[in-house]
């Protein structure tokens, strides 16, 4: 709960930090999540990844159908899980419409835009 999140953050046990503040650092003994990560460079990513210290793992989350970037920045978050998918340790999970646990209708409107974009790609070939 919220208390007990607020209670972790005064301790030092839980820290939230922009990706901003990860250069330099080595993240031993911890776990790291880098949410919204479809808005990060490549670079950003691969400075985040560079930064695990022993006994520690790294979660990156994010939507690739949600990026926020400028059409000429490219997200990381693809090419980081194409580049990856081979090293041992990493794991790669892509999820899809049917794991959307928010309400029904929003299955239906990712279904409903993931048909729209699949016909502008057929209409641009």
């Amino acid at each position: 709960g919220a208390e007990t999140a607020r209670k972790f953050q005064e301790k030092g046990i839980i820290e939230i930090a922009p990706l901003a503040y990860m250069r330099g650092r080595t993240l031993s003994n911890a776990r790291i999540i880098i949410d919204e990560s479809q808005n990060a460079s490549l670079q950003t990513l691969k400075m985040a990844l560079t930064r695990l210290g022993e006994g520690s793992k790294m979660v990156l989350t994010g939507d690739v159908t949600q990026i926020d970037l400028p059409k000429t920045t490219t997200s990381g978050l693809q090419k980081v899980a194409s580049i990856l998918k081979s090293v041992e340790g990493v794991s790669v999970v892509r999820l899809n419409n049917r794991d959307v646990v928010r309400n029904k209708i929003v299955r239906d409107i990712i279904k409903a835009f993931e048909k729209e974009e699949s016909r502008q790609v057929r209409r641009e070939k």
